[in-house]
């Protein structure tokens, strides 16, 4: 019987290795499908308020999660088009994506812009993606107010999401953890840290700040390609902050 043992031990490991693979697996397809779904809700909700919902902005994002889905199935890597982009034009973009929604839910969403003409060199769709995530997690969790605040940092430029707190009931029981959600705030940091930037979140009883950092492009551009999202051709815590990414 003892010389059972080394077999029986070895299957053990393989079986647990396959099992976290699979884990590890579920999650980024869990992920991938969260993407996907976020900016489809804001595309039926802009059709449902707008009486000529044009919605281009919020179907890139939905094809940029399809072709990550199709890469995590598939394989392959993902691509990284980046240029020359307006701050403004990507960080005012995200704000009207999600007006209706946070009016919908009683939300107040505030803008403050005060980084100039600061053009960051970023791939478009992935920071809009990264945006949506932080406005969308604010308006969902966070309290009846939420401001974007940008300014130009030594990092390049700085964007806040900041949002009031929630008052927590009594006695508030806790829910078991759904793994379809609470991939936002990866999802920016992944983003962040592909562009060179970094993601923090801080949190604290007067609420909670998101800051998300993107170094600035060399040469500011012209007003022709002002644009930030819908040029992609085809699919392929001021408290104690914590760095998710770098």
């Amino acid at each position: 019987m003892s010389s059972l043992w080394p077999f029986a031990l070895t299957m053990a490991t393989v079986g647990a290795a396959g099992v976290a693979v699979e884990r590890r697996r579920r999650e980024r397809l869990n992920r991938a499908l969260h993407e996907l779904r976020r900016p489809l809700q804001a595309l039926a909700l802009r059709h449902h308020l707008a009486p000529e919902p044009t919605g281009e902005d919020s179907l890139d994002l939905a094809l940029l999660a399809l072709a990550d889905l199709d890469q995590e199935i598939n394989g392959g890597e993902a691509n990284l088009a980046r240029r020359p982009v307006s701050g403004r034009a990507l960080v005012e973009a995200a704000v009207e994506r999600w007006r209706g929604t946070a009016a919908a839910v009683h939300r107040s969403l505030e803008l403050s812009w005060q980084a100039g003409r600061a053009t960051v060199l970023a791939d478009p769709v992935r920071v809009a993606q990264a945006l949506d995530n932080l406005i969308s997690n604010a308006i969902e969790h966070g309290g009846l107010r939420v401001a974007v605040r940008a300014s130009i940092c030594a990092g390049g430029l700085r964007i806040e999401v900041a949002s009031d707190p929630v008052p927590q009931p009594v006695g508030r029981f806790r829910r078991a953890r759904d793994p379809r959600r609470g991939h936002g705030l990866a999802v920016a940091a992944q983003v962040a840290a592909s562009h060179g930037g970094r993601f923090r979140l801080g949190v604290a009883n007067t609420g909670s700040v998101a800051v998300i950092e993107l170094p600035l492009a060399a040469s500011p551009i012209s007003q022709a390609t002002r644009l930030g999202v819908g040029a992609r051709s085809g699919v392929r815590r001021p408290p104690t902050e914590r760095t998710l990414a770098a």
